[in-house]
């Protein structure tokens, strides 16, 4: 074949290839913003502001991180849903993503207005008392209860704090009553009094207490033991097989992504989040990095959120209006 044939064979190739490369720009093109739905300070802003660096160095452009919280992380997650699907816009969602649908009417689809992009972390509850509380054990707790004949009270701050013990009372067959707070701030000195009996809290919450010896543990909720509480067992290993109820975080993007789009976007948080550095900051918040597929994380979300509303709907828990 002649050099001008081929030439002439070859032209066309390259001016579709030349079309489909300016159609389709390499991602990103612009700063991506990633919002987190509720304030600074908490595991996931820290984790969002630990991967920015990461990923602008990755993409070549910007990664700010926008707090924008308000009614328990429905304001900003409803930023994101409503974002251009073209992947300039991340979220940065806790275990509340699912647990939501459970307390609230949503201005959005919990699963279908959502791309899942991978998890991020995972952190363990733990289930404490006060010192002077008789039970030192599960099986003590619930012994205790059937002794006493009247329920055993828990401090809940909301979201998987006040659906946790609810799902173990629901599973040990433990009247409990739910005594609300704002926070663990407020909850911990009436927990320490024994104004209050129980209370499921995170790990980071609870440490300084439990290390003080003003609270104590009687066991976590993960899948293993907490590093930081080598010596406290799961409530799955020491009482109810197959119990779970971590915090987790994941990272989000409006639905309907391009694959590619989202494959890079996966790959990218995927790479930040398995850097020694930002592992060992996770690992000094008490919460273990944790990544999946954008197939795998879909699934996970969907599994939670069944079992949440399946545990609010028992416990006669019914959405109201977006606080």
């Amino acid at each position: 074949m002649s050099m001008t044939r081929r030439a002439a064979i070859a032209s066309p190739l390259v001016l579709v290839a030349g079309r489909v490369a300016h159609a389709q720009p390499t991602f990103p093109t612009r700063p991506v913003r990633f919002i987190v739905p509720y304030t600074t300070g908490g595991v996931s802003d820290i984790t969002a502001r630990l991967l920015s660096e990461p990923l602008k160095e990755m993409w070549g452009q910007p990664v700010p991180v926008e707090n924008r919280a308000g009614a328990d992380g429905v304001i900003g997650t409803e930023v994101i849903a409503r974002s251009a699907p073209d992947g300039h816009t991340l979220g940065l969602v806790s275990v509340g993503h699912p647990v939501n649908a459970a307390y609230y009417r949503l201005p959005y689809d919990t699963m279908r207005d959502f791309s899942f992009v991978t998890q991020t972390t995972t952190t363990p509850l733990v289930l404490c008392a006060g010192k002077s509380f008789a039970p030192n054990t599960l099986a003590e707790l619930v012994e205790h209860a059937k002794r006493s004949r009247g329920s055993v009270t828990f401090a809940g701050t909301g979201g998987v704090v006040r659906l946790a013990p609810v799902l173990f009372g629901q599973r040990t067959g433990m009247p409990l009553e739910y005594v609300p707070y704002r926070g663990s701030s407020q909850a911990h000195p009436d927990l320490m009094s024994g104004r209050v009996d129980i209370m499921f809290d995170t790990v980071p919450a609870a440490l300084p207490h439990i290390q003080s010896g003003n609270l104590k543990a009687l066991a976590t909720t993960g899948a293993r033991r907490a590093p930081q509480l080598p010596d406290v067992p799961t409530i799955g290993e020491a009482f109810l097989p197959g119990f779970e109820a971590s915090t987790w975080g994941m990272v989000i993007a409006p639905a309907n992504l391009p694959p590619a789009t989202l494959a890079t976007l996966n790959e990218g948080c995927v790479a930040a989040l398995r850097q020694p550095e930002v592992v060992e900051r996770h690992r000094a918040l008490g919460a273990d990095v944790k990544t999946s597929t954008p197939e795998e994380s879909r699934a996970f979300v969907g599994a939670e959120m069944e079992k949440w509303l399946d545990t609010a709907r028992k416990a006669g828990i019914q959405p109201q209006g977006v606080q």
